[in-house]
């Protein structure tokens, strides 16, 4: 599957789901994209000094400070839920609840739990309990903002009072203006609901403190560990998240022909790790930021990037001693750690403003992360048209020198890239298959902005200078699965690098045959451009299609002819036929790809053909798709 990079108006394709589509939220939401934070209240009409207590990196922990509140972030998946009705025995108590969604509408991984314990305990008294609910989906998706919604109705039937309404960001639109505009609305209900005022103190606050190493054992420092250190040098399973493999890449081509893109095929060798993987499943991998990116932000602030340092929080009780992994060096925090390819986000903006020697810079920048109509407008054509990531803000706005150190502090974090696997475990147990497009692109300001992870992937040659290229790695599991009955038929949508984990679907039905197992009908609708540039996999998909695989095989080439042809041209082409695999012999539909076009535009044809061949009326082919998608038999891994 595609990288997941969002290079704002140049989009590098992501995951199948709306959690990956919120990577770079973790400053703007508590650092964590599931998380609930609790503030509490000084219960005084004057706020006094506020003592000592952990800063949070974050709009709404700047807003708390100014209302003379005190609070602590917590990652659902550390604590236990079972303890959330004690919350009552703190007074004036709020609980907040960033919620992101992703596939059928599911929780992201560390919010599983948290998922879980709602649905079984219905008898749970939760009547202490002070919530509000942010959301964070994309309307692109069928399941918009399904988690957000879940937790905000299940809390209030679990007797928790609801200081404020549900609110609900759409990355396809501008998520950070959503939350903006529910946070400007959000704090004068909280104000109103305990009794508290601002302090009008509008001070920047650092959560961390620097501290240089100048005489330390190079054995304690890390050079791009994810978790423990030392974790690249010895490899412990299991693998995950926090303790990735270093996977040797053993084969790096190009797919396409011809043309101006770069499509490529990466094969991660997983020998010995103990890892499994099931068709469907994604792999995510941690890349690395370019060095030349690196090297200009160095030269451009000053700063020795080899000096060994520690950013500390000024909470000693804190259990997030460090925004990375700490102690390191400035090169690896910004190569490893940080996202310094991604336009900034608005706060970011305000926390640097204070940096800039020149009034009006000064002015602009705070004017961006305001919600004013100017604001908003000025953010989205300095920042967001025109691409610009923070070493292209610091270029073209001379005045602006951060200290180094804060710039660290505030920049959100380096997240994985998930990738469907292109492969499946039946016939490669040891190796993982990724198929990715190489981002590249000119913005508006004339630099060329680089896809992150697929640039890097593209650079993993086999053998680097006689040493193996390493990608650190993990799986993730998914709900996208072949039928349990292999006799059931399969439709795959999959246009482009979309056809990846149907690449892993042929494999696993051609073994199944090899195992004398009776196979349902194979059919597969896919989509490139030109037939002699783009037509990736074609050997691999003709030959299945010639030893009977693939039952059938229907390519669309949009741009070979002068009226653009799409899959969804060829669905409609194959009416009769799909119906009955549907509507007669129980098929299962996988759909892969772009969410916010393509995706819509196949499910319309598969109204269409409910229409037309199987005599519906519009709603009832939309109640009849529907109806596919709860039984589990239209699943999509698709991206926006």
């Amino acid at each position: 599957m595609p990288d997941m990079d969002t290079e704002t108006t140049h989009t590098e394709p992501a995951v199948d789901e709306e959690a990956s589509l919120f990577s770079t939220m973790d400053l703007l939401l508590f650092s964590v994209i599931v998380g609930f934070v609790v503030y509490w209240f000084m219960s005084r009409k004057k706020p006094e000094p506020i003592p000592e207590f952990k800063k949070l990196d974050t709009p709404l922990s700047k807003d708390a400070q100014r209302y003379g509140m005190k609070g602590m972030v917590a990652d659902p998946e550390e604590y236990s839920m079972g303890e959330l009705s004690r919350l009552s025995e703190i007074k004036n108590s709020l609980a907040i609840f960033c919620m992101a969604t992703y596939g059928e509408g599911d929780p992201t991984d560390n919010a599983q739990d948290f998922y879980d314990w709602l649905q079984e305990n219905d008898d749970e008294d939760l009547s202490g309990l002070n919530y509000t609910v942010f959301g964070l989906g994309n309307k692109t998706y069928e399941h918009y903002n399904a988690m957000g919604k879940y937790v905000d109705k299940k809390l209030e039937e679990l007797g928790a009072t609801r200081i404020f309404d549900l609110g609900m960001g759409d990355d396809d639109g501008n998520l950070e203006e959503d939350f903006v505009s529910w946070r400007e609305q959000f704090w004068p209900a909280v104000c109103e609901h305990f009794g508290v005022e601002a302090s009008g103190d509008e001070s920047s606050i650092r959560q961390y403190e620097l501290k240089e190493h100048t005489d330390i054992n190079m054995n304690k420092v890390y050079t791009g560990e994810i978790g423990r250190l030392k974790s690249f040098e010895v490899q412990k399973p299991p693998f995950d998240s926090k303790n990735p493999f270093l996977a040797p890449v053993t084969v790096n081509r190009k797919l396409n022909k011809a043309g101006d893109r770069h499509l490529m095929h990466l094969e991660l060798d997983i020998t010995g790790s103990k890892i499994r993987y099931e068709s469907g499943d994604h792999v995510a991998v941690f890349p690395t930021n370019d060095s030349a990116l690196v090297n200009k932000l160095g030269q451009i602030l000053g700063v020795d990037l080899d000096v060994v340092i520690s950013l500390n929080n000024l909470d000693e009780e804190s259990n997030k001693k460090h925004p990375f992994p700490c102690p390191t060096t400035y090169r690896t925090a910004l190569t490893h750690y940080l996202d310094i390819s991604h336009p900034p986000r608005t706060n970011v903006l305000y926390e640097l403003a204070q940096y800039a020697s020149d009034p009006k810079d000064q002015e602009n920048m705070r004017k961006m992360a305001s919600s004013s109509p100017e604001g908003k407008a000025l953010y989205q054509s300095w920042v967001l048209d025109a691409s610009r990531n923070i070493l292209a803000i610091l270029e073209d706005m001379p005045s602006l020198r951060p200290p180094v150190d804060h710039l660290c502090e505030l920049l959100p974090r380096l997240q994985a890239r998930y990738y469907s696997i292109a492969s499946s475990s039946k016939v490669h147990p040891n190796s993982i298959h990724i198929c990715a497009v190489v981002v590249e692109y000119k913005t508006k300001t004339g630099r060329t902005n680089k896809g992150v992870a697929t640039n890097w992937l593209k650079n993993k040659l086999v053998t680097d200078n006689g040493h193996k290229s390493t990608v650190p790695m993990y799986i993730r599991k998914s709900q996208f699965r072949l039928p349990f009955k292999s006799t059931n038929p399969v439709i795959m949508v999959g246009p482009g690098t979309g056809i990846a984990p149907f690449m892993g679907f042929i494999q696993e039905r051609g073994w199944l045959k090899q195992q004398g197992k009776e196979v349902g009908e194979t059919v597969l609708f896919f989509g490139c451009r030109h037939k002699n540039e783009d037509y990736i996999y074609q050997e691999e998909l003709e030959g299945a299609e010639k030893n009977g695989v693939l039952t059938q095989l229907n390519v669309a080439f949009s741009r070979d002819q002068d009226h653009k042809v799409y899959v969804q041209h060829l669905l409609t082409k194959n009416k009769e036929h799909v119906w009955k695999l549907i509507h007669t012999d129980n098929a299962h539909i996988y759909i892969c790809g772009d969410a916010r076009n393509m995706a819509k535009d196949v499910q319309t044809a598969f109204y269409e053909i409910a229409e037309e061949v199987g005599g519906m009326t519009r709603t009832q082919a939309v109640d009849y798709v529907k109806k596919l998608m709860t039984k589990g038999r239209y699943s999509q891994d698709v991206w926006s």
